[in-house]
């Protein structure tokens, strides 16, 4: 029968006469534990997940798993899946691997083409829904990534783009559909080459911090040779508590700096590869959606979405997770053990977790006010594959709960095929989620009608 109607049927046990299945999952299913860690069969809108580090198996539980998905054209009848009420469409624009998206204060949305260096914007009509018209406002740029407008408000001055090795600005005006003028390199010299490329870059909410995320080298800090323990603690006084060293330097990192590039430093270390930044528009913290290490079995370990404090140490590649020790770098930081601060919302292992926004607009219905939707760009190295999605992190008085909702599935084919791989993940003008995914190069809109 398979692992999606088992769970239907259980979720109906437990759903009031006359619910439907598909609002019975929607209201009732709270995957914990193991279940909690199952794949794209189970996935389905409405479908809650909670993991806690007590749920984690041991290291090497199961064979680490090469799995890379085959990308396949999207199948006639496939559409992505969204909760009932909500409603989905592509729109009409041509795009080579489109990863994040950003939505301007006048409406206008901006996409960075990272493989193809360039940095699009669609234009949608005021009033309208689809875009009519787009431009390529910047390009022969290094894999560009992330995007943020400085200073906040109605009326930015910048565009600020996060090359794989720089940061840049570009004179911006509101309605601007291509650069103005040449960039600015604010930030020249950041960590280039080996392993991972993405950079993201965010703003504090009074606009005087520009945070930059920078994604190890390597997947366990394997090239990193040990160091004594005056060498460590001279470093960690310049460097920060956790902060990696050697090739590794300034990476696993959330790095901060003045607006105009000045006065750099680790923000927080030992995060292995923030690859989504997020200011909280409500209480103003920096959160993060992280890629964690491969190699030690399906699950583990959990990808994460969390807030980010000035200072922290988050475990990489030492500790994961709070004092679970990476078998592969045993005794060697035991001085960290105590220190390692847990994420706040675990992720199914693998799923590669992108970017992340926060929505704040009336569109959705009132409950959705304040939640965090993440994109799940899709597992490799698990047997059974996890991910290709964008979920809901679940938030309560400004906190999160721990839990996520799965929003938006139907990506994958088979255990072997999938149509689509989502990356970014914006709120537009008229409230809309916007979701980009690399694999077949579209844009996706959800919006809620509140019909059946």
């Amino acid at each position: 029968m398979g692992t999606r109607p088992l769970l239907v049927m259980a979720v109906l046990a437990l759903a009031p006469a006359g619910v439907s299945a598909q609002l019975a999952t929607e209201v009732r299913a709270l995957l914990t534990g193991k279940a909690a860690m199952g794949d794209w069969r189970s996935d389905a809108p409405g479908v809650r997940r909670r993991i806690a580090p007590s749920d984690l198996p041991a290291p090497y539980a199961t064979a680490s798993a090469r799995n890379g998905p085959r990308i396949v054209p999207r199948p006639p009848s496939a559409s992505p899946q969204v909760p009932r009420g909500f409603r989905v469409e592509r729109l009409p624009a041509e795009l080579d691997a489109p990863r994040i998206v950003r939505a301007a204060p006048n409406g206008d949305i901006f996409i960075a083409e990272t493989q193809a260096g360039r940095i699009r914007v669609l234009r949608t009509p005021e009033g309208a829904t689809r875009p009519d018209r787009i431009e390529t406002f910047a390009s022969r740029l290094n894999e560009p990534f992330g995007l943020a407008f400085h200073p906040p408000g109605s009326e930015p001055e910048w565009l600020y783009v996060a090359d794989t090795d720089a940061v840049l600005r570009f004179p911006y005006r509101s309605g601007d559909l291509t650069a103005r003028g040449d960039a600015d390199v604010v930030v020249p010299d950041l960590p280039r080459g080996r392993g991972h490329s993405t950079r993201d870059i965010a703003f504090s909410r009074d606009g005087k911090q520009m945070f930059v995320s920078v994604g190890s080298g390597s997947n366990d800090g394997e090239d990193m040779r040990r160091l004594g323990a005056a060498e460590i603690k001279d470093w960690e006084v310049r460097h920060g508590p956790g902060a990696a060293w050697g090739r590794e330097t300034n990476r696993a990192a959330v790095l901060v700096f003045d607006p105009d590039g000045n006065n750099g430093r680790v923000f927080a270390a030992g995060i292995r590869n923030c690859v989504g930044l997020a200011v909280d528009p409500g209480s103003g913290e920096l959160w993060c959606s992280t890629n964690e290490r491969d190699g030690l079995g399906d699950d583990l370990v959990p990808d994460y979405v969390t807030r980010v404090r000035d200072g922290a140490f988050y475990g990489w590649p030492w500790f994961y997770l709070g004092a679970n020790e990476d078998p592969r770098h045993l005794g060697e930081r035991p001085d960290l053990r105590d220190r390692v601060t847990v994420p706040d919302v675990l992720l199914q292992s693998h799923s590669a977790s992108m970017e992340m926004t926060f929505y704040g607009a009336a569109q959705f219905p009132a409950e959705y006010r304040g939640s965090i939707f993440a994109a799940e760009h899709g597992s490799w190295n698990r047997s059974s594959r996890t991910g290709y999605k964008v979920v809901r992190v679940m938030m309560q008085n400004g906190a999160p709960t721990g839990e996520y909702v799965d929003f938006m599935t139907g990506f994958v084919v088979s255990d072997k095929n999938v149509w689509g791989r989502p990356v970014g993940v914006a709120v537009a003008r008229d409230g809309s989620l916007l979701v980009t995914e690399d694999g077949n190069g579209s844009i996706w809109r959800i919006w809620y009608d509140g019909r059946d």
